[in-house]
């Protein structure tokens, strides 16, 4: 375990204070879904929550979440089991409930413009054609949340049905490159926390 996880693990055991952040993994529940290109946001928070030590298995605000001591601050995380279409159901619900506003609301998704393996992170803007981006603008009337958009690859054939792409499964050296970017996001996740966000796009976006 690497110096920065291993620091992570033992200043996030015990969550105190209130809420401070939200920090949401957009994905699909159920396991026919849990390897596909669209469940990226959901493996991301299970990396960080692994790397905090967190559980993430408690049913609220139409998710499945738990909490966590992240750069500081006491964060909860959550997985809508809204299906994609419908995440902002979770994330209003559940910043209206401990009043955090947008920019304090971390959401991390596929992005199909991205090749496999590649990170991309921005503080706010429009839903790029992904539904469960589109969801939060709608239901939180917001643009200006922060987002690490997780590279899974275009698709190879324009004629190709973009849902059969998004929901089947990365293969091969694009697996492992997902696998590695997979790696970093609770980096990444600790930075924007800390309101690092300019040191995290200097060494994170690609």
């Amino acid at each position: 375990m690497t110096g920065f996880f291993s620091k992570l693990r033992q200043t996030s055991a015990s969550p105190s204070g209130p809420v401070e952040w939200l920090i949401a993994g957009l994905g699909n529940p159920g396991r026919e879904y849990e390897t596909t290109r669209h469940n990226a946001g959901f493996r991301a928070l299970d990396a960080l929550a692994d790397s905090c030590g967190a559980r993430v298995d408690r049913l609220k605000f139409k998710s499945l979440c738990g909490e966590a001591q992240l750069g500081g601050k006491r964060v909860l995380l959550l997985k809508p089991q809204t299906f994609m279409n419908n995440s902002g159901e979770a994330l209003r619900d559940a910043a209206a409930f401990y009043k955090i506003p947008p920019e304090r609301m971390l959401v991390l998704y596929d992005d199909i413009s991205l090749q496999p393996g590649r990170l991309r992170i921005r503080l706010k803007g429009s839903d790029g054609g992904h539904n469960g981006i589109k969801s939060i603008i709608y239901l939180t009337g917001k643009d200006t949340f922060p987002r690490i958009k997780i590279g899974v690859g275009a698709k190879p054939d324009p004629r190709w049905d973009l849902a059969d792409w998004v929901l089947s499964s990365c293969k091969g050296d694009d697996a492992a490159a997902l696998e590695a970017a997979l790696k970093k996001v609770p980096e990444v996740c600790a930075l924007l926390v800390e309101g690092k966000s300019a040191e995290a796009m200097n060494r994170f976006n690609s």
